[in-house]
């Protein structure tokens, strides 16, 4: 977009602000952003997760690699700029959804520092929290629920994460959960930090 078409654009400003619906909500909205390598345990940590939240009557949505990539990210490929691409545009339909008043819970592998800090600086840092799913290669690929290590190793797909495409540890996470480790201990810990970061109003759960 040209300087000429971003002069025309105005931004509309509405009453009912993120602030009512909060206020509305009784809960402050956040994008929770789980990242780590795929078969880390990102997505069922981040279905659980939602439904506990649910349960104690917070509206929340998860925004999927997988399922924004069948819709939304359909176009892009997994080049280097694409998944830049990708990134970018998970987090501008989470800033929207902020905005929204609803808890966010982000699971995608995000695999550069890059891309989790455009995120960030999209979304706020005070509005973002990285959860990194710290799962070690060879776990991952033993799992291969999705098939997609096998084919990576059999050349059928390409610039697959871990195997011939990097991925960036994060150095400082929000929160790290230990992937080997079970699933209900992850979500006991992960439970335990949302609450001493004032994310959510209960620090046990059932």
């Amino acid at each position: 977009m040209n300087s000429n078409f971003k002069k025309n654009i105005i931004f509309q400003k509405y009453e009912v602000t993120r602030i009512k619906r909060e206020n509305k909500n009784h809960y402050k909205s956040k994008v929770i952003w789980f990242t780590g390598l795929s078969g880390s345990g990102k997505s069922t940590i981040s279905n659980i997760l939602e439904k506990i939240l649910f349960k104690n009557n917070i509206n929340t949505y998860v925004l999927d690699g997988d399922n924004i990539r069948s819709g939304l990210c359909s176009d892009l490929t997994f080049c280097a700029v694409d998944r830049d691409e990708n990134i970018r545009r998970i987090s501008e339909v989470a800033k929207l959804m902020l905005d929204a008043g609803i808890m966010v819970l982000v699971s995608v592998i995000s695999p550069y520092k890059k891309q989790r800090l455009m995120a960030s600086n999209i979304l706020g840092k005070n509005n973002f929290l990285e959860v990194f799913v710290d799962t070690p290669l060879n776990i991952c690929e033993k799992r291969d629920s999705k098939g997609l290590y096998k084919k990576s190793r059999c050349n059928e797909i390409s610039d697959f994460t871990g195997v011939d495409s990097l991925y960036e540890a994060p150095e400082t996470p929000d929160i790290h959960l230990d992937g080997t480790i079970s699933i209900k201990e992850n979500i006991k810990k992960l439970i335990k930090k949302l609450y001493e970061n004032n994310v959510i109003f209960f620090s046990t759960y059932s």
